[in-house]
């Protein structure tokens, strides 16, 4: 998963990175104006955007509503110094998913943006299945065929990418890009290894389970009975 955080404070941006990396894993960018907010989401896809509203240059608003305009889907999460509920409902109304009033507690963001990102790629229930597998975002646990399986991070977020988009082939760019930040070419000779590790776990724990790698395309993770479709 991939979040974008535009806050102008940089110590509390870093902060909020730092939460969103070591917690869930996420790859995360930073960035401090408004209009470099919107630079960075014409430049990548994301599955959240963590958007202060007194920015520089652009307000968070104007962000917000650009955003709206040209993607209805990016959850966003707001954070804001003002408590005024109508406030906070014009927030909501103008396409805001949720606000968060300073200060805050991280493990509270992390919560929400958990939450956020579940419910951005359609994900109500607890767990995610394909199959005889069974991932539970909530503690970052994978049971295979019932039995448990122990993940790598960078194995779990695999998993967990090409779970939400089961059966289709996901390429190898696509899969970097939401894994890491902008530095994501330089990791771009490690992914093999970490693909063929959780398809050797995967398959150990059941034949039913498979993760295909499409030569020049890139994964897809299916279940047995559908993989020749």
């Amino acid at each position: 998963m991939r979040v974008l955080v535009v806050e102008d404070e940089p110590r509390l941006a870093q902060n909020i990175g730092a939460a969103l990396h070591d917690g869930p894993g996420y790859a995360v960018d930073v960035c401090h104006d408004g209009e470099e907010a919107l630079l960075y989401c014409a430049t990548a896809d994301y599955d959240l955007v963590v958007l202060d509203l007194m920015l520089p240059k652009k307000p968070g608003q104007e962000v917000l509503r650009r955003l709206r305009q040209r993607d209805g889907a990016t959850p966003v999460l707001i954070l804001t110094a003002v408590s005024e509920t109508q406030k906070t409902i014009d927030l909501l109304d103008q396409g805001a998913d949720d606000y968060m009033t300073k200060p805050f507690d991280l493990g509270d963001l992390i919560a929400r943006a958990r939450a956020l990102i579940r419910r951005g790629k359609g994900v109500r229930q607890p767990a995610l299945r394909l199959g005889a597998i069974v991932l539970i975002p909530a503690d970052q646990t994978v049971r295979v065929g019932g039995q448990p399986v122990e993940l790598s991070p960078t194995e779990y977020r695999i998993l967990e990418y090409l779970m939400h988009h089961p059966n289709a082939i996901v390429s190898k760019r696509e899969l970097l890009e939401h894994l890491y930040d902008f530095t994501w070419e330089h990791h771009s000779n490690v992914i093999e290894a970490h693909v063929s590790n959780l398809r050797r776990k995967l398959r150990s724990a059941s034949e039913s389970a498979v993760l295909e790698n499409r030569r020049g395309r890139g994964y897809r993770l299916t279940s047995s009975d559908e993989a020749s479709a």
